[in-house]
């Protein structure tokens, strides 16, 4: 994918895509999906030979499958500077805002709660995030787009508590809902700025050119 194209792809046009009602953020799972796809250079191989290891807990082939398949679909979204930085270089903490960053750029929903809702309370002062805020942006969404009005309440209700549940493992929020600032080391931020600097605005207390994130 050219990097016109993957700009293309993240931007407003992008389909809504409803798939991540499982699980969170896999940090291990997508530094392993990444290492190997390095040396394979191929997501469907690099998936049939970690769906053989077993990589996700899950217990059958067919929902190992279709987690792996999630996960690359985020991983996709990074360029292969990002990924080697991922696998060779970066801590802890840069690895799992660099997966969120796959997180947002995968999928439109997420990154517009981001962007809309987290952003608009972290620079309004207003850190308490609800889960109600969740619904009332989806809603108000739905009214304009016919594949989230379609989407039954259960299906919300597991988007919800993912979008949380990832949030939390990355520190954007505490365990108690509370919007927190996020600490770029000056490699990841540089990766970013070099792919899309707009994509900075994902990380509340970022600083980014023309003030806050």
């Amino acid at each position: 994918m050219t990097m016109a194209a993957r700009k293309a792809e993240f931007g407003a046009k992008q389909p809504y895509k409803m798939s991540f009602t499982s699980g969170g953020l896999f940090l291990n799972e997508c530094i392993d999906l990444a290492a190997s796809y390095l040396e394979t250079r191929d997501w469907d191989v690099t998936i049939s030979q970690l769906q053989a290891d077993g990589l996700t807990s899950s217990p059958k082939q067919k929902s190992k499958r279709r987690i792996l398949r999630e996960l690359v679909n985020r991983l996709e979204t990074l360029t292969e500077d990002e990924l080697r930085f991922l696998v060779e270089r970066a801590d802890r903490q840069d690895q799992a805002l660099l997966i969120w960053l796959s997180f947002c750029r995968a999928y439109r929903l997420v990154r517009e709660f981001t962007l809309e809702i987290v952003q608009d309370r972290y620079l309004a002062y207003q850190l308490d995030l609800s889960t109600d805020s969740f619904d009332l942006f989806f809603e108000h969404k739905a009214e304009w787009d016919d594949t989230l009005a379609s989407t039954s309440a259960s299906t919300r209700v597991r988007l919800r508590q993912v979008v949380f549940k990832t949030m939390r493992e990355v520190g954007i929020i505490s365990e108690e809902n509370r919007i927190q600032s996020s600490y770029l080391s000056p490699q990841l931020r540089g990766l970013i700025e070099a792919t899309n600097p707009a994509d900075l605005a994902v990380f509340p207390g970022v600083v980014i050119e023309g003030g806050l994130s």
